[in-house]
Formats: C-alpha cells, structure tokens, sequence
C-alpha cells in the first residue's frame, strides 16, 4: 500500500466560510482577526488493484487553471482519470470542492471514471442543511452525472476497505480503515483531523457533538497505537501522517 499527501495549501477561514490563501512564512496572521487558519491535503492511496482518493480539498486551481489537486496526483505518478473511488468523510466544501472542477466556463466532474462512496444521510442533509459550508450546487452536478454510491452506517465497503459511521463533526460524517493483509491506513477525516489533537483533550465549537468528537478521538487514538495503523490527518500542520504511540495515557506521534 502507498500513500501520497496531496497537499492543497493553508488557509484562513472565518466566519463568512470563505477560505484565503495564507502563507505562514509571510502573511501575518493578525490581519485576519477571528480567523481559523488550516492546512488541507487529500490523500491518495495505492492499492494492488485500485486508486483510492480521501476527500479532495477546495477545488481550487493554480496559475495555469490546472486543479491543483490534479497536478498533485499527477506529481505523484498518476493520473486522475484512474481514480477508481473517491471516499469521502463528509461533504463540507473544504472536502469537497474537489469533486467537480471549471474548464473553459463549464463544471466537469473531477474524476469521471471514479465511483463517488458518501453516506447517505450527509448527502440528504447537505441538501437541507442552510449552513454555508454546504455548495448544493457541487451535489446538484454531481447527482446528475457522477458515478455515486450511497453506504449506510457502518461496513465493509471491499477486502480492503471499511467505513464507520462516527457523527460528531457532522450529524454523519464517517471514517475509513485500509487493511491491505500487511498494512493498515486511517483516514479520520475532521473527526481527527490534526496530530494535535491528540495531544490534547479539548471540546471544539466547530463539531457538531464536541464532546463525542473528543472522546472519538481517544478511542481511535487508542486503536491507532493498538493496532499500528498510519493515521493521514487532513488538516495536519506539521505532520501529515503518523503512526501513533500511548505511553503512560499520554499519546505520541512519529
């Protein structure tokens, strides 16, 4: 199994859910007062007979209008035609912005011979939820045109993939395991989307259930150190992945 970071940029959000490019080595960040200021990397994970993609960032396009998240998978060795699945944690736009792109003033999918996994009841409430960090008219495109398929609570999506209904950061937002027989990769989505917040114990105002997100967050770090797992964290700022340890209830990253 090989994983790839597809990293995106970093942003500062606030409360108009609008995402600015920020450069950390020359943008102060006190010029965007009540800001979140984030990183934000899909990932790409090669297995023996599939291309897999976990979520796929802002949609955002460089100098040239290529999406960046294309150039990144084609950096990587690949192409984005052979994507075989898109999974996606849930559908915020910072996920999900990647899944359509514009070329010459028209929307194309992102990945047109990809099979788009979402949870059925994020999909429904995307639609209904008034809340900004929903495009409807992303889903709009992709319900008319993608390949979907809508997974249920908690199961086995193949061998190699399976899929948890977690909630918390959204009322469904779901996390996924690879067990390849050798290997074992995380995607928690923004139910562990940094390192850090691992380290530290704390109930975020930007989860849906904050405290079921933190204690989430143990329980997986737990499992990650018990079970060796590689965790992809997609909003991690200093590291991407990481295997987890626990020593003495306190928990490490390397």
């Amino acid at each position: 199994m090989q994983v790839f970071t597809l990293y995106e940029g970093s942003y500062s959000v606030a409360a108009d859910k609008k995402f600015i490019p920020f450069n950390p080595e020359t943008d102060d960040p006190k010029s965007r007062p009540a800001s979140l200021f984030v990183h934000i990397q899909p990932f790409l994970v090669k297995l023996e007979k599939s291309l897999i993609l976990f979520d796929t960032g802002l949609g955002y396009s460089n100098d040239k209008g290529q999406l960046i998240l294309h150039e990144n998978i084609r950096k990587a060795g690949f192409d984005p035609d052979d994507v075989d699945m898109v999974l996606m944690s849930h559908l915020h736009f910072d996920h999900s912005g990647g899944m359509i792109h514009h070329v010459d003033n028209q929307i194309e999918l992102s990945f047109p011979h990809a099979n788009y996994v979402i949870q059925r009841g994020e999909w429904e409430s995307a639609f209904t939820n008034k809340s900004s960090s929903y495009k409807t008219e992303i889903f709009d495109f992709l319900q008319r045109n993608a390949q979907l398929t809508f997974i249920e609570g908690s199961g086995q999506l193949t061998d190699e993939i399976s899929y948890e209904l977690t909630g918390a950061h959204t009322p469904f937002h779901q996390v996924y395991l690879l067990d390849d027989g050798t290997d074992k990769v995380f995607f928690g989505g923004d139910v562990l989307p940094e390192p850090e917040e691992l380290l530290r114990k704390f109930i975020a105002k930007y989860d849906f259930d904050g405290r079921k997100a933190m204690e989430l967050r143990e329980e997986f770090g737990k499992r990650a150190a018990a079970e060796n797992w590689n965790c992809l964290f997609y909003h991690g700022k200093n590291k991407a992945t990481g295997f987890v340890s626990l020593t003495d209830g306190q928990f490490k990253i390397t």
